[in-house]
């Protein structure tokens, strides 16, 4: 991933100010696709693929003290329990009208628009991108959403396009140092 001098100056003064990074589901944590197994009892069980990598920099962003949170319109055993092994502030899930949620999150954590950071990928996203003070989308988003964001992570939903943007945060908000130390670099 990019060094923090390798990013645009305007968009790490964006990636500095955010507490909250919030997210998408299908297409951002994962490549979109859901699978449908049969669960032993007649019925199907919906699950998805998750990018470990995107994992290890939600567990970062929980550490420095940036939370996260996922609103989904869909709903997913498998989402809750990587928003609570991500430690996630926020997950709603079952609603594509996203913008009364972004705005009870608002309020709950009383932060200002500017301090929230949002990643979308499709165009039931847009609202929300619209209003936040860094937006982002995976390389593979629709082109409504990748011309809404202020900054398109180098890989696909599903492949590290969390972790690219969690990385622009820390490196923006000088916790990249004491993240690499952890691991003696």
């Amino acid at each position: 991933m990019a060094n923090s001098t390798e990013y645009p100056a305007a968009l790490l003064e964006r990636a500095s100010k955010v507490k909250l990074l919030l997210m998408d589901c299908d297409g951002v944590l994962t490549n979109g696709h859901i699978y449908l197994l049969p669960d032993g009892k007649g019925g199907l069980f919906e699950t998805k693929a998750f990018d470990s990598q995107d994992g290890i920099a939600l567990q970062w962003a929980h550490q420095m003290g940036i939370h996260t949170g996922i609103i989904s319109g869909r709903t997913s055993a498998a989402v809750k329990e990587r928003a609570r092994t991500a430690h996630m502030k926020y997950l709603y899930e079952g609603n594509t009208a996203k913008l009364p949620l972004f705005d009870e999150i608002l309020a709950d954590s009383r932060l200002t628009p500017e301090q929230i950071g949002y990643i979308g990928d499709d165009v039931t996203d847009l609202p929300i991108m619209r209003r936040v003070g860094l937006s982002a989308a995976p390389s593979n988003s629709c082109p409504e959403a990748l011309a809404a964001a202020h900054y398109v992570a180098p890989t696909p939903g599903g492949s590290g396009a969390v972790r690219a943007v969690i990385e622009l945060l820390l490196k923006a908000q000088q916790h990249w140092p004491t993240i690499m130390a952890k691991y003696e670099i």
